[in-house]
């Protein structure tokens, strides 16, 4: 088993515990303990009680990791391998019980993204990918729908927690709106990435997504096929990701660009 296949093993096993645990807690009364950019930027115990749960595992099993969450302080480790983890992504939906939510998990060696998984927790579904060794849902390989034409396309987006960001955000939509088939808002970066993968969306956009957001699920679409960047050749980044079938990337990159979208 290669190295980026045993640290994929190892995030399976504790994305899948850490699925089961946030289900678990559901059934019971969720609130807001904490809120973090805005007032609507919400944290909830299980999100912190998850990644407790996913930092413990995998220091347990490799004490010299790097570790990254979105909750907890970071960890600085000697190995050269960084975890990514975004314990619950789509809070908001989790604490209104909307059942699309999931736990991503990304390793980096060196800096490099070679091993990702993420597990939509409702429905139980679980994708994977290791650089170069393709993509998979629950263990079957995945790919990019091939859609080549913009208006026929299917896009997926989500809009960030400050007013001004957001307002910028509607008006880009406003100009998309009449130039693709449609528009979804799902609440969860993580999977419109694994959407685009599996051919549920042709192209997902996002300003605002952070490393544990995108880690694993830019990974997974990268390795189905699909063209994944920021703009203007940049990496994906908090200031814009990007992924497509491979024939859209382009022509609706231009189209983003052209609605300059950094604005706020």
């Amino acid at each position: 088993m290669s190295f980026p296949d045993q640290l994929l093993k190892l995030a399976v096993e504790v994305a899948e515990e850490a699925a089961r645990l946030i289900v678990e807690r559901r059934r019971g009364q969720i609130t807001v303990a904490d809120t973090k950019s805005t007032i609507t930027d919400v944290v909830t115990a299980v999100d912190r009680e998850s990644e407790e749960l996913i930092r413990a595992r995998v220091l347990a099993a490799r004490p010299d990791d790097s570790f990254l969450g979105e909750e907890g302080d970071d960890v600085n480790g000697t190995s050269g391998v960084r975890w990514v983890v975004d314990p619950i992504d789509g809070t908001v939906n989790y604490l209104y019980d909307l059942p699309t939510y999931a736990v991503s998990i990304a390793v980096e060696v060196d800096g490099e993204t070679v091993a990702g998984v993420v597990v939509d927790a409702p429905k139980g579904e679980v994708f994977t990918a290791t650089k170069g060794g393709g993509a998979f849902v629950d263990g079957k390989p995945i790919r990019v729908s091939g859609e080549t034409e913009l208006a026929k396309a299917l896009v997926g987006t989500g809009f960030g927690y400050d007013p001004a960001r957001r307002q910028v955000q509607a008006e880009v939509v406003q100009q998309l709106i009449t130039k693709v088939r449609d528009i979804r808002r799902i609440g969860v970066g993580a999977i419109d990435l694994c959407y685009v993968a599996c051919g549920r969306l042709d192209v997902v956009y996002e300003r605002g997504l952070n490393p544990w957001d995108y880690g694993a699920g830019a990974l997974i679409a990268a390795e189905a096929g699909a063209a994944v960047g920021g703009l203007n050749g940049a990496p994906v980044s908090p200031e814009m990701s990007i992924a497509a079938t491979p024939a859209l990337f382009d022509p609706f990159h231009d189209l983003i660009a052209a609605a300059n979208p950094l604005r706020a």
